[in-house]
């Protein structure tokens, strides 16, 4: 039985050891408040830690209706016309593009469609995005809306064209 007992301990602190690196310095939860370049509150993502990647929850009003590019950018800076969250969020150096061989950056995520009330309510999750402190870093981290869709290939953003939303990142 104590043998037993020691491998099974043994066992679960090598599992703890695996798992830990991905969730080290990782928060359980963030958001970010979503303005449009005239500073009108657009919409609220909240997003949550889960053990397969980041759920997003987002809700969005008075957005323009159609496909829209939706990303994690690097910076946590949203002055319009929001260049300043600088590009995609990507801490393995990938390329750009869910459809890309050697893509996909963390901050890729697919397009929303919103409907012609302006109003959308989704759920995405990232598998590659991580609420850590590579996330968290000095500059910090935004949300982003393009103008137009991602055609999830171009390198290394997409062609969506300009932002028309950003909301700053936030634990």
């Amino acid at each position: 039985m104590t043998i037993r007992y020691r491998t099974v301990s043994a066992l679960l602190v090598i599992l703890a050891l695996a798992v830990m690196p991905q969730f080290a310095g990782a928060v359980k939860q963030a958001y970010a408040k979503l303005q449009n370049a005239n500073g009108d509150a657009v919409g609220m993502a909240t997003l949550h830690r889960t053990s397969h990647g980041t759920l997003l929850h987002v809700k969005l009003d008075d957005l323009p209706p159609g496909a829209h590019a939706f990303h994690v950018h690097s910076i946590g800076k949203c002055e319009p016309p929001f260049k300043s969250a600088g590009g995609h969020y990507n801490p393995k150096g990938h390329n750009h593009g869910i459809l890309g061989e050697d893509g996909m950056h963390a901050g890729d995520m697919p397009n929303i469609h919103v409907p012609e009330s302006g109003s959308l309510e989704i759920e995405i999750l990232n598998t590659q995005l991580v609420l850590d402190t590579t996330l968290f870093d000095e500059d910090g981290a935004a949300i982003v809306i393009h103008e137009g869709a991602d055609d999830y290939k171009s390198d290394p953003a997409g062609a969506a064209g300009p932002r028309i939303a950003c909301g700053i990142l936030h634990k």
